[in-house]
């Protein structure tokens, strides 16, 4: 697979989900329900963090129990990472910044990949490589839509997924910018909903947004 084609299924497969939630999962037995909760309110699409000890069993929890779901791995550092999100069977991965280790091994890789960038440098980095869909990240704290609109004048053609203090009240706001394909974040999945089992008050969280989101 070409990175031409490789970035063309990633910014399909983002364009489609409108909202990307991050996932850090802290118990095993909330993987299943979470992602379920999630597929039901109408994201499908899902980043499972490999931010805890269980992250790698909750994704292969999900991607055999919840056929639905559209699973993808982030928080990818290095090159170990990205064996393992390829092991796992992962439709994408995604990571918070880059090395040029890292992005070289991803560009000979088979997995639809974004990179994480915040400043021009990085980006450029990433173009190097071959990759135009990348994470902007931390959206909000690297300087906001302003910091975007800025670097979509040297850089017109690459896509981006922002994530980083995007909530409910903001989302809308960055999904209307024509360089952003869509968004991450963890307000859909709130983690005291995930510790009390809130799945039903989850999946309508979800369904609002999405309805609201796709509207707009």
């Amino acid at each position: 697979m070409t990175t031409t084609s490789k970035q063309d299924q990633i910014a399909e497969l983002i364009r489609q989900a409108t909202v990307i939630p991050v996932l850090t999962i802290e118990r095993l037995a909330d993987a299943v329900p979470l992602a379920r909760a999630l597929v039901a309110g109408g994201v499908r699409t899902l980043e499972v963090t490999l931010r805890t000890a269980v992250a790698v069993d909750a994704a292969k929890a999900i991607i055999a129990e919840v056929p639905d779901a559209v699973v993808g791995i982030g928080t990818i550092l290095h090159a170990d990472d990205l064996a393992r999100a390829e092991a796992l069977g992962a439709k994408f991965g995604i990571s918070p910044g880059a090395t040029p280790e890292l992005l070289k091994a991803v560009a000979a890789s088979r997995l639809p990949f974004a990179p994480g960038i915040a400043t021009a440098s990085e980006l450029m980095q990433a173009l190097a490589h071959g990759f135009d869909v990348v994470k902007f990240f931390p959206a909000e704290q690297a300087g906001g839509i302003k910091a975007l609109r800025a670097l979509a004048g040297p850089f017109p053609n690459v896509r981006v997924c922002p994530t980083g203090g995007i909530g409910e009240a903001n989302a809308a706001t960055w999904l209307a910018e024509p360089n952003v394909l869509a968004v991450g974040g963890s307000w859909l999945c709130p983690a005291a909903d995930i510790r009390a089992g809130n799945w039903a008050g989850i999946t309508a969280m979800c369904a609002k947004a999405m309805k609201t989101l796709k509207a707009g």
